[in-house]
């Protein structure tokens, strides 16, 4: 093999909590197998906290963190020197750094490196910290309560003698969270019998210190190395999608503001609403569009393994808890999921995995597939969307079913709303529209053509605006990527769109495609593109469409029509 540059191995080393003093590579050569030569990289290391390294255990404690990062099974961040402060395990400090991520998802101020060092700065602390999570939480542990009593009490004890008030505030978090956590698979062992790599953690978000508001009933964060994600209820018994995030520092603000629209929809209906995010962290670089979607389906298969792993099952009519899973709440079976986002083909998938738990709803868990309805094959949100569509044109005197009508959008043929939305009348001349990967431009479409054309693009599997076929489009059209710097149209697509120039930026031509003077705006993507004149971006809480967003003020289309979530604020 080849030697390891330093640039992977000392960063690694120092956020173990070394300093790196020296180093010297020794090539041994026909040492290794097939008389391959063999580098040994001999490291001069000291305690970057001054304290004496601890080989009391011949090193397996560091040799274990070091691997979990170098395999991937772990993050290379500053929790890893908590085996040197607190002389804490892989393991250990994998609990400690899960509730640190949730930290980041519920807002709190601090980066997850300042959070790292408080710990690091009272290791003491931290270590008490995970021994009250396990005696919580380990099925083997004995006379809980007033052991947790008196660990509680040191703990507060300790805390008093932290003078940062933002050391402090971080502590008091963790303690919080492992308090107002009910249940975790951390110590139930995986379908292989191995200990588990990706955590659950199970709480009632109503006694976590911090979190926005509405705060749902229950909430399970899921933390892993391939991926991490947050399942909302707002009830025992609870609905609603579960959908595919690229927020990776804020899922749980995106998924929280889907479940205020989702209670809405669910209020005519038994169950209140249910909302699910989750984030793939090993979708391939560079990969192609198969290769991404079938690791976000991995990650999807992870995530929803770890939901059911701390959910009750029900067996001969009887509640049976999960094994090794300590509960602190009451019998709680109900879950079941729906498509979302990036999931619309998924719930066959779901389903399975619900038959492998042997989980009681069986192929009733996921809404949806070969057992269900296909949300994208029957089109529901649209179809009822575009009756309210039809319903405002006949006010402005247009039968948009017999007639030509002008169409701007967000979303793409392979979306279930849009796609399904944009072929509801055969009179669309879609002039714009745009995804999260392609900007659309047809200055002057046939409407004939283009539905033609986007009825293929609808059947085409997992299809995106760059499958368009050129020679459909009107003069001056055009298909660009949101990843280029910058855009040169055409003066008919400049034109079409309103922008005043024929050369700008992805985003001031997106921009100008939400204010463009069509009889129709249709949202069917993700995202929040329009806001009051009276709230601030921040306040939107969709930080990915800042620089794209508009006011209502400026909408320049006689009708609105959205089948998406929270296309607009409430405001």
């Amino acid at each position: 093999g080849a030697p390891v540059v330093l640039s992977q191995r000392v960063p690694l080393l120092e956020n173990m909590g070394f300093r790196v003093v020296s180093e010297q590579t020794i090539d041994l050569p026909q040492a290794g197998e097939d008389g391959a030569t063999v580098y040994l990289h001999d490291m001069q290391l000291v305690n970057a906290y001054g304290a004496p390294v601890d080989l009391s255990d011949d090193g397996e404690m560091l040799e274990d963190v070091f691997r979990n990062v170098w395999d991937g099974q772990a993050d290379n961040d500053g929790y890893n020197a908590l085996v040197q402060t607190a002389r804490l395990t892989a393991r250990q400090i994998m609990i400690l750094r899960s509730y640190g991520r949730y930290l980041q998802q519920a807002g709190i101020a601090y980066s997850q490196g300042f959070i790292a060092a408080a710990l690091n700065r009272y290791p003491e602390i931290a270590s008490d910290l995970y021994s009250l999570f396990d005696l919580r939480f380990n099925p083997s542990a004995k006379r809980r309560d007033a052991a947790e009593k008196k660990l509680v009490d040191g703990i507060e004890t300790a805390l008093l003698g932290v003078p940062s008030i933002d050391d402090d505030q971080i502590l008091r978090r963790f303690r919080n969270l492992i308090e107002a956590t009910l249940r975790t698979n951390a110590y139930q062992p995986d379908a292989d019998g191995k200990p588990r790599v990706t955590f659950a953690f199970k709480l009632n978000p109503r006694l976590v210190d911090g979190l926005p508001d509405p705060r749902p009933y229950r909430e399970i964060f899921v933390y892993g190395p391939e991926v991490e994600g947050v399942h909302l209820r707002f009830g025992a018994v609870a609905r609603g999608g579960l959908r595919w995030s690229d927020r990776a520092q804020d899922y749980r603000t995106e998924v929280l503001g889907l479940v205020k629209a989702q209670q809405v929809k669910n209020a005519v209906i038994v169950p209140v609403g249910a909302k699910g995010g989750f984030y793939p962290k090993r979708l391939p670089v560079g990969g192609d569009r198969n290769a991404v979607f079938e690791a976000g389906r991995d990650a999807y298969k992870v995530f929803i393994s770890t939901l059911l792993s701390v959910t009750d099952n029900i067996e001969d009519s009887h509640v049976v808890p999960p094994a090794e899973v300590v509960r602190h709440d009451n019998d709680d079976p109900y879950f079941v999921v729906a498509a979302d986002k990036g999931t619309a083909t998924f719930s066959d998938t779901a389903n399975a995995i619900s038959q492998a738990h042997d989980f009681w709803l069986d192929d009733a868990f996921a809404s949806g597939g070969s057992a269900g309805y296909d949300h994208k094959g029957m089109g529901i949100t649209a179809r009822g969307a575009w009756e309210a569509v039809k319903r405002h044109f006949r006010e402005l005197d247009m039968d948009i079913q017999n007639e030509p009508f002008t169409v701007a959008g967000v979303g793409d043929m392979s979306g279930d709303v849009f796609g399904n939305g944009m072929l509801l009348s055969e009179q669309i001349r879609l002039v714009a529209a745009f995804d999260h990967r392609d900007i659309f431009i047809d200055p002057n479409p046939v409407p004939a053509d283009g539905f033609a054309e986007r009825k293929r693009l609808f059947e085409l599997p997992r299809s995106s605006w760059q499958d368009y076929d050129r020679s459909k489009l009107s003069a001056g059209g055009g298909i660009y990527s949101r990843s280029q710097k910058t855009i040169t149209l055409s003066p008919e697509a400049a034109n079409a769109i309103g922008l005043g120039k024929t050369s700008g930026t992805p985003q001031e031509i997106m921009t100008a495609i939400l204010k463009s003077k069509v009889d129709l705006l249709w949202f069917g993507g993700i995202g929040t593109y329009i806001r009051s004149s009276a709230e601030t971006d921040a306040q939107v809480g969709d930080r990915a469409n800042d620089a794209i967003r508009i006011t209502g003020s400026e909408v320049g289309a006689r009708v609105f029509g959205e089948g998406a979530n929270l296309g607009v604020t409430q405001r």
